[in-house]
């Protein structure tokens, strides 16, 4: 599909210097760079819709620190 858009001159030049060093066509960089723009939202709107359902943190969820310390005096001491 071909497309126009109008981007900011020093972003351009810098897209331009890349592709060069890569070896790529401009076109196959903006592909790639979208693609991986996409990617990236989809991971972000799962991790918010996960955080939604189970809370980014739980206060019920944390470890009793009583528990915490009968679980560290049951573990034997270990020389490093």
């Amino acid at each position: 599909m071909k497309t126009a858009i109008s981007i900011p001159d020093p972003i351009f030049q810098e897209a331009e210097q890349l592709s060069k060093r890569l070896g790529i066509s401009r076109s196959q960089l903006y592909a790639s760079a979208v693609s991986s723009y996409i990617s990236e939202l989809q991971k972000k709107g799962i991790t918010e819709a996960l955080d939604q359902v189970y809370g980014a943190e739980q206060e019920g969820s944390k470890l009793d620190p009583e528990l915490l310390r009968l679980q560290l005096n049951s573990l034997p001491d270990e020389k490093w």
